[in-house]
């Protein structure tokens, strides 16, 4: 047992030392993961769904058009997460983590009905991909403040000694919203004929998604305010000048080391998880619905994994399992990927998916308290969403275009590899740099930027 871990959290629950969970703070918890979850399943079932969108919203003589344009309207949404990450992350730092979550998840419930009701190309023309793209930039936005402000309301919560495990169930969110998504498409591929997904089919997940709303609002409704945050407010409750040039400047080595290791996550994340079902149908060949069955088996083994990885981060620290994922499936990208495209089967894709996430997993339990512990309370939600958002845009919004054009212009199926590779290279050299908590002070100690 890191004895560290549990001395610097000490003070963060007063009167919740106890290893048993008590009612009230599973209940913050869970509305906390609850509509995280419910906000990622509605950001990646816009993946899963590109090749059928395509057809319908961005119609082309040319198949490879048509998807480069549907994959580039998915990255699009990732030009406003900077912005959202800077408003609405400032926002969480001053009026409170409740406050943002709240306002996160009405926006969202905006720009998944758009999408849901939208009419297609051949009913209204080039309006029908106008409402597609602004419906994306207000997910973009709303997304863009959700993971600092979620992460920092999980880690804060935390009893002492527990920040790895509460952190990683912002990454359990994440897996089940995907996990959702994968189980919508493949109910909706197998259940479905091809015309009846192409004329209303595809809509369905989206209908679910508009759950978002009245449940996503409900529960976070009954958030309270972390401690952690309430302190570290009264503490500066005559500074209101923490800009953030000045986040930056006093933070820099925080916000580079969170970037590259998200670098490593949202390059895997966005080809290994989201684009993988695409991949299957356009490279691979296999049918739609087998790919999404392939996807449900990784992200079962992928929700597994999370949190036990987040338990043994509160043990044996946070780099050894970040180091040891990274290396695992810089390892294996290449060799697995070559063997699902010489033998391109359900069972081999469901191989492949399962052999990734539990890597994956690895590295998602501890990631997002790691990067937590590189911020202050006062600055968190904002260090966070910054270093978190930027490397998401630049690296994974647009990894299924990038990976297209990759393929289209090498002439190799498995260009894939290759950037995955790259991401986890990166994140490789930023965990050299990464400084655990239990080597630091507390933050809530430190003087408050």
């Amino acid at each position: 047992m890191n004895r560290g871990v549990e001395d610097t959290n000490a003070h963060d629950a007063p009167g919740m030392g106890s290893n048993v969970m008590p009612a009230a703070r599973a209940r913050q918890v869970l509305a906390a993961v609850i509509g995280n979850a419910l906000e990622w399943y509605d950001f990646v079932i816009f993946g899963f769904l590109t090749a059928t969108i395509a057809h319908l919203f961005f119609p082309s003589t040319s198949e490879y058009a048509s998807l480069l344009l549907t994959t580039a309207t998915f990255g699009v949404g990732f030009f406003m997460r900077p912005l959202g990450a800077i408003v609405l992350g400032v926002y969480a730092d001053r009026h409170g983590r409740k406050a943002a979550l709240q306002m996160i998840i009405a926006l969202m419930t905006i720009a998944i009905g758009l999408i849901a009701f939208a009419p297609t190309y051949a009913a209204i023309g080039i309006g029908a991909p106008m409402i597609i793209v602004f419906a994306r930039l207000l997910q973009g936005f709303a997304t863009g403040g959700e993971f600092g402000s979620a992460t920092s309301f999980l880690i804060e919560t935390a009893p002492p000694g527990r920040r790895g495990l509460y952190g990683s169930l912002q990454m359990v969110g994440q897996s089940v919203a995907a996990l959702g998504g994968a189980v919508s498409g493949a109910l909706l591929m197998r259940g479905l004929t091809p015309e009846q997904v192409g004329a209303w089919g595809w809509r369905i997940p989206f209908l679910i998604g508009l759950l978002i709303g009245p449940v996503g609002m409900w529960i976070r409704r009954h958030l309270s305010e972390t401690d952690e945050f309430l302190r570290a407010s009264e503490a500066r409750v005559h500074d209101r000048d923490a800009t953030i040039p000045r986040m930056l400047r006093e933070h820099l080595r925080g916000v580079l080391v969170s970037f590259g290791l998200v670098v490593s996550g949202t390059t895997t994340y966005y080809v290994v998880l989201v684009y993988m079902p695409t991949f299957a149908k356009t490279q691979l060949g296999i049918d739609l619905g087998d790919a999404f069955v392939a996807q449900v088996v990784g992200l079962l083994c992928l929700t597994a994994v999370i949190p036990v990885c987040g338990w043994l981060s509160d043990r044996i620290g946070r780099k050894p399992l970040i180091v040891v994922a990274l290396v695992s499936y810089l390892l294996l990208l290449y060799p697995l990927f070559t063997w699902v495209h010489a033998n391109p089967t359900l069972t081999t894709l469901a191989t492949m998916q399962a052999l990734l996430c539990i890597c994956i997993g690895m590295l998602f339990g501890p990631i997002s308290t790691a990067l937590a512990e590189q911020f202050p309370p006062g600055v968190r939600s904002t260090g966070l969403a910054l270093a978190y958002n930027f490397a998401v845009m630049l690296f994974g919004g647009f990894a299924q275009t990038i990976v297209t054009w990759l393929i289209h212009a090498t002439g190799s199926p498995i260009a894939g590899a290759y950037y995955v590779m790259m991401g986890a290279a990166v994140g490789l050299v930023a965990s050299m740099f990464l400084v655990e908590e239990r080597r630091v002070p507390n933050p809530s100690r430190r003087p408050i930027a």
